[in-house]
């Protein structure tokens, strides 16, 4: 210990470089902080992070990105969603929304999430006053001098590096927030997630569409190329049994379920499945700890709003330290900075987790009167113009206050 607290400190460690740390280091890079990277993988196939899984990014995470200077990297691989359709499985019920009718150019878009970590980490490379240290493997934190220790092991060897502020990004079940005495709690939904890329007979029409069905719902999310992301939920006896089937029987159980919207669907590849899970942690901060990303919360991704939650934790630290930075506070771990920071993201996170979650029980319900009113309420949906207004201000992240980055403006900008 003693030899770690000799050295000069980072003003910010970030444990965890998927794409939530990753993004806070190129945040936090032009405020002239000393900051620590610590990673266990390095980009490729095999980083967790950046596999072949599509993430659906809000119009204000797409603005974040571009104040990043990262999303010319990612735009010629970008698929933008124009609409969204949303249909109750053998109910009259449906709701559209449209991007033109609400003003924007789309809703959002959609990515590989390795294009998108392949440009996080490229912008990494040219980051003044970032050090990446990778591989290296999180050990935890605690609490030192005027500091907190992040230990890691690398090439075999315990090392520890000492900052100001350490921040957790190391995802779920984040080693450095337990250990500093901040829980979680956790509910699992009994459902799985069966993702894959499909090809169609009809090109998408850059639509995206929800149905739910009895089995749960199926999000199909437009690609490049034409093709198709899916994201199948099903209970895990049965996500099992799905993953079993050949290409051919796969997809017309698929076809089943989602309908003949996109024609007959014709191609299926490589199938994955994941536990679907809300986490939440029982507080953003500790002492001299800021917790982002999954590390903070995890969603069903039946609304799409996880990733661009966790992206807001990174945005809304960044700003509440450059603030205080501006302030004259030299400390990054300071109190009132990351007081400021836990009350900004509990009041985000409270609305957006009551939504998801809310969509999960009520599409969930197997009830007949419970389906009968939820349909009627898509019928409503569809023809009240205000509520689709209100969904769409959501899905370009404008829930509770923006952050700056969010909005494209500098975080040296005055607000």
């Amino acid at each position: 210990m003693s030899e770690a607290a000799a050295t000069v400190p980072y003003d910010v460690a970030i444990a965890g470089g998927g794409l939530v740390g990753a993004s806070l280091a190129l945040a936090l890079a032009p405020l002239g902080l000393r900051i620590a990277l610590v990673e266990a993988a390095v980009p490729g196939a095999a980083h967790p992070s950046f596999d072949e899984r599509t993430t659906a990014l809000a119009n204000g995470t797409v603005r974040v990105f571009r104040s990043l200077g990262v999303w010319r990297d990612m735009e010629r691989e970008a698929t933008p969603i124009r609409r969204i359709h949303v249909s109750d499985q053998g109910r009259f019920g449906s709701a559209r929304i449209d991007a033109a009718e609400q003003g924007l150019e789309a809703l959002g878009y959609v990515l590989p999430n390795r294009v998108i970590g392949a440009a996080l980490w490229a912008g990494l490379g040219t980051a003044s006053g970032v050090d990446v240290v990778a591989p290296a493997q999180v050990a935890g934190s605690e609490l030192a001098a005027d500091a907190r220790l992040l230990r890691f092991e690398r090439e075999g060897s315990a090392k520890a590096l000492a900052a100001r502020l350490v921040v957790a990004a190391d995802g779920v079940a984040s080693l450095v927030r337990e250990q500093a005495g901040v829980g979680a709690e956790h509910w699992a939904y009994e459902q799985t997630a069966v993702t894959a890329t499909i090809t169609t007979q009809r090109f998408h029409d850059h639509v995206a569409y929800e149905r739910f069905t009895a089995e749960g719902p199926i999000a199909v999310l437009p690609l490049a190329d034409g093709r198709c992301g899916i994201v199948w939920t099903r209970r895990p006896e049965e996500a099992g049994r799905v993953l079993a089937l050949d290409d051919a029987a796969f997809l017309a159980e698929l076809q089943r379920a989602f309908g003949f919207r996109l024609g007959r669907l014709l191609r299926v590849g490589a199938r994955h499945a994941y536990p679907l899970a809300l986490s939440r942690s029982a507080a953003h901060t500790g002492e001299r700890l800021a917790i982002v990303g999954n590390a903070a919360q995890s969603l069903h991704p039946i609304a799409g709003q996880g990733f661009n939650l966790g992206l807001r934790d990174a945005a809304s630290l960044a700003e509440v330290l450059a603030d205080a930075r501006a302030a004259g506070e030299t400390d990054a771990g300071a109190a009132a900075p990351l007081a400021a920071y836990s009350r900004w993201r509990e009041e985000d996170r409270r609305g957006i987790v009551a939504f998801t979650d809310g969509l999960v029980r009520l599409f969930g319900n197997p009830l007949g009167v419970v389906r009968g009113l939820r349909s009627a309420g898509l019928l409503a949906f569809d023809a009240f113009p205000p509520a689709k207004s209100a969904l769409s201000r959501l899905s370009v992240g404008a829930a509770g206050r923006v952050p700056r980055l969010a909005r494209g403006v500098p975080l040296t900008e005055a607000r």
